[in-house]
């Protein structure tokens, strides 16, 4: 077992003894797909032939998504980040939906002799999809290595929701001000996963968290784009990957849609910032590099589509940075909690009731007992 202390000069990370990275996971050959996407759906009665052909978004890219190659490398260098900064902590990998899977990886940590684990998500807001449905697979992965019993499992803290955290955004700020010469009058239109409008209702402890945490962090982006350059830029916020019934209202508008009325009204150049998505995974080299930009091309459009965090070394710090802090929290020590863009830092703890499970209610961990 990894020592808790930092090595000399390095920060302390005590109760914790072991990092998780917690990922959605994705298939790496063809074969993997319609399993995979089984295991995003399951209990939902989404028909396989349905499945089949969103399965061709995968086909289109021969099969594999981008995204467990990214967590690999992201796992990578959080290992070497932590190692530069002096902390002497075991870094794990696993995923919700494909291999590694997150209960194999609870149930090795065990084998190791982890006992307290601080789990960072690759999702950076708050809603169901993206906060909750996390902690419940996490539950899952804590009663799978407890042989039923949550308790004899090693314990799994999530550490808190970062979508204004500074190691997320600044990258994004650099990457639209890498893409506007030549761009002096482009919109800067901000994408992220739509999600029902029931969702967005429950998420957060008074509701529609997901929605203004997303309008927060693209405010602030926009507003340091127009600090650096010395130019505002009008923007919006729009959505990608709608799914489900269509008598089901879900946020709105879609991108495609929404270039369309940007055509139309005039607009010649668009910047696309995935704002809602930590890494280039497949919604964002499907709906936006494909999708998106056929949209553009066909409307005239000149559209360029800047790349997310990934593995930007601010992001990377951003990881250690909130693996210390939470440490501190459960040693009962004052921290400073960075957070930009006029709200305060998210919760450690989900409130009771927070982002709702819609199709009923599970064990979840990481909430206020």
């Amino acid at each position: 077992m990894a020592s808790t202390q930092g090595r000399e000069n390095g920060p302390e990370v005590a109760p914790y003894d072991a990092l998780l990275l917690v990922s959605f996971g994705g298939p790496e050959r063809p074969e993997d797909v319609v399993p995979f996407l089984e295991n995003v759906t399951r209990g939902r009665g989404i028909p396989r032939e349905r499945l089949e052909a969103v399965g061709e978004h995968y086909f289109l890219f021969g099969g594999r998504s981008p995204i467990n190659d990214i967590n690999r490398t992201l796992l990578a260098e959080i290992r070497a980040d932590l190692d530069a900064h002096g902390i002497d902590l075991p870094v794990y990998w696993g995923n919700r939906n494909w291999d590694p899977f997150l209960g194999d990886v609870v149930e090795q940590m065990k084998a190791d002799g982890i006992t307290r684990v601080a789990c960072f998500t690759t999702s950076a807001y708050s809603s169901y999809s993206s906060c909750r449905q996390y902690r419940e697979n996490l539950a899952d992965a804590a009663t799978q290595a407890g042989d039923g019993d949550v308790e004899d499992s090693p314990r799994l803290d999530r550490l808190r929701s970062y979508y204004n955290h500074p190691g997320f955004l600044e990258p994004v700020v650099d990457r639209i001000v890498e893409a506007l010469p030549g761009r002096e009058d482009a919109r800067l239109v901000f994408v992220t996963h739509s999600v029902p409008d029931s969702m967005n209702d429950g998420s957060g402890p008074q509701g529609g968290a997901y929605l203004a945490q997303h309008r927060n962090a693209a405010a602030y982006v926009a507003d340091r784009v127009a600090t650096v350059t010395g130019a505002p830029h009008a923007h919006d916020l729009v959505f990608c990957s709608r799914s489900g019934p269509p008598q089901v209202p879900w946020l709105q508008p879609d991108v495609n849609d929404h270039l369309e009325r940007l055509a139309a009204d005039g607009v010649a150049s668009v910047v696309l910032i995935p704002i809602g998505f930590v890494s280039d995974h497949m919604e964002v080299v499907y709906d936006l590099d494909t999708e998106a930009m056929e949209t553009a091309e066909r409307l005239g459009l000149d559209a360029v589509r800047v790349a997310t965090p990934g593995t930007d070394p601010r992001f990377v710090a951003m990881v250690r940075d909130l693996l210390v802090e939470r440490a501190a929290v459960e040693r009962g020590e004052p921290v400073d909690r960075a957070a930009v863009g006029g709200d305060p830092a998210s919760w450690d703890l989900c409130a009771v009731g927070c982002c709702p499970n819609p199709q009923g209610d599970r064990s979840a961990l990481g909430g206020v007992a």
